[in-house]
Order: C-alpha cells, then structure tokens, then sequence
C-alpha cells in the first residue's frame, strides 16, 4: 500500500529569515479503476481506502446499487516481482468484477478515462450524463435532524482528520446518523474521492440505501457531490462553503436537504427546510 505523506525540503521565508527545513507533504498518486479487466477511469488520489473509492465511484455512476452487485475487488497483479520470487501487486490498479446479473458500464458515457483530484464533474461527456437516476432516491426519507446537531459536526470533521492536520492538504468527508454520531470518516487530495470512500464504506457494510444519514463535506457543495448523495440515497448533505447554483437545482428535484455555510452556529439550508427542526 503506498504511503499518505511525504517528506520533501522546503525554504521557509518571512521579512526576517529564510530557513531550510522538511514538511510533510500529502501523496498524490493515479489509480486506475478497471471494471471486469476494462480501464473504466484514472483519478488522482491519495492512496487509502482504495477498495471502497471503486465501489463509492461505483455505485455514485449507476454501474452497481449495492454490495450484491460486487462479486471482488483486489489490486491488479503488476511486472515485478518480490524477494520470494511471486508477482507484486501494483497498487495504483484495482479491478471490480461484477456479479453476472450487472451490465458493465459504457465508458463513453459515464466519465472521460482521465479525471482530475479537484474536479470529477468537468470529466464528463456532458451534463446530461451526469443526470443518471438514482435507484436510492431520498425525496421520501422522513429523516430529521437539529441545527443544533448539525452545528457540531464540522468540528467533529476536522478532528477526525488525522493527515490534515499534518499536510493540511486533504478534503475530508464524513457520514453521521441523524443523532450526530459518527458513522465514518475519510480524506483524500479530491473532495470527490473522500465522497466515494465514504459511500464506499457503506456498500462494504451493506448500508445503501444510506437513509437517516447526513453527509458533510469540508469544501463547498459542489452539483457532483450532491449527485454522488443523491445516487447514494443520503437525505442530507451539509457543507462548511458554499454551494453552487446548479448543486441547489438538482437537491430541489431530488428530495435532498442542502445545507451550507455551515459554521460555528449559523447556516444556509438551501432545499428541504423541513428535515432542519430546532
């Protein structure tokens, strides 16, 4: 498994000084999701939790619905070999065989084979594409939960977020239940990526439809992220930024409350009011 930081010099330079010293840095690295041995797309992101970054990219592009849907997925078998002589596995490849009642995905249509850290979106064929309709609706979740509640959990976020605190160069993404308690925490250098870990997690534990849950991201609300909630069946996506105009459309057409600017005490809850209760 490839590291999560690095160490690299750097020049530390003020009015006074200019001092050499090591920073740790975060890893940025390609993987490549196959899909039944086919390429499917290469994203960069911070090594970790790699198996449910596939299957949470997975599910928020309409290929699979659920864990059922998996039959495996392992790291693909690399060139070299190690010091007992057997195949190293590369761990910047992961294959997803899907169970035989599942239809591959059409490449051409769900995303371009290279995408970017900071932005999964911009990847697609076209908007209409992204627009897939999600089998995990959560228009119908009666879920509710407080403000005072949700006023807490981005402090939760944050302390959950171990390799930020040393880089402060990752996106964190967090599912709690509708109390407030922590379901699970990931990070990674792309806001999208952390989303699919995390929705990755609950197809691992067979927890999709993600109903009575909230989503909270450490960005802005961004209309893939909202897409992503939205396919996984999450009645409430928060946000500690802002959210974009189109992000609010789709969680109106959708069912999902958006909330954002979510700081200290204060918020903006952009769609579906009636889940936020004092």
């Amino acid at each position: 498994m490839g590291r999560v930081t690095a160490r690299r010099r750097v020049k530390h330079v003020t009015m006074n000084s200019a001092v050499a010293r090591p920073e740790t840095l975060v890893v940025e690295e390609p993987m490549e999701i196959r899909v039944n041995g086919a390429p499917v797309t290469v994203t960069m992101r911070t090594p970790g939790s790699d198996v449910e970054l596939a299957q949470g990219f997975l599910l928020t592009e309409g290929v699979i619905a659920g864990r059922d849907d998996v039959l495996t997925a392992r790291y693909c078998r690399g060139t070299g070999v190690d010091d007992a002589g057997f195949s190293q596995n590369t761990y910047n490849v992961l294959d997803v065989r899907l169970a035989p009642h599942v239809a591959p995905p059409d490449v051409d249509v769900t995303r371009n084979f290279y995408t970017t850290s900071s932005c999964g979106v911009c990847g697609k064929a076209s908007l209409e594409a992204v627009q897939l309709s999600s089998r995990h609706g959560p228009g119908d979740d009666p879920t509710t939960i407080t403000a005072q509640t949700l006023s807490q959990l981005p402090a939760r976020l944050r302390k959950a977020q171990k390799v930020f605190a040393s880089t402060g160069g990752l996106h964190g993404a967090a599912l709690f239940d509708s109390g407030g308690t922590t379901l699970a925490v990931r990070e990674d250098i792309g806001r999208h990526n952390a989303v699919d870990k995390v929705i990755g997690w609950a197809v691992e534990q067979d927890r999709v439809p993600l109903t009575g849950t909230v989503l909270l991201v450490s960005g802005r609300a961004s209309f893939e992220l909202t897409q992503k909630a939205v396919m996984a069946g999450i009645p409430v996506l928060a946000a500690v930024s802002a959210p974009s105009s189109l992000a609010v459309d789709l969680a109106s057409q959708s069912g999902l409350t958006l909330v954002a600017f979510l700081r200290g005490r204060s918020m903006n809850v952009y769609t579906r009011p009636d889940r936020v209760v004092h």
